[in-house]
């Protein structure tokens, strides 16, 4: 199972939530529809600032760098390879 963030902009308002699924497109829909009907989202009012006729939804696979046993980024400085994780 991958965890993934979700962002949904809808009708004004905004929400941002995690979910576990599978790593396919069916799953993942799955997860986002059981995280939207057991009613536990908050969700934020934008009020004007926001275009109400677009309403998209983004998400973004949730890599620990703890347990995925390599650096998320590196740098090469100076011939010496450096890495850097998420805290």
């Amino acid at each position: 199972m991958t965890k993934f963030i979700v962002n949904i902009w809808a009708y004004d308002r905004h929400t941002k939530f995690q979910v576990e699924a599978e790593d396919n497109s069916i799953s993942l829909e799955q997860s986002i529809v059981d995280k939207l009907g057991d009613n536990s989202i908050k969700w934020e009012y934008l009020g004007n600032s926001y275009d109400s006729k677009t309403n998209r939804i983004t998400f973004e696979e949730v890599i620990d760098a703890k347990t995925s046993g390599r650096p998320l980024q590196t740098k090469k400085v100076l011939g010496v390879e450096l890495g850097t994780g998420a805290s």
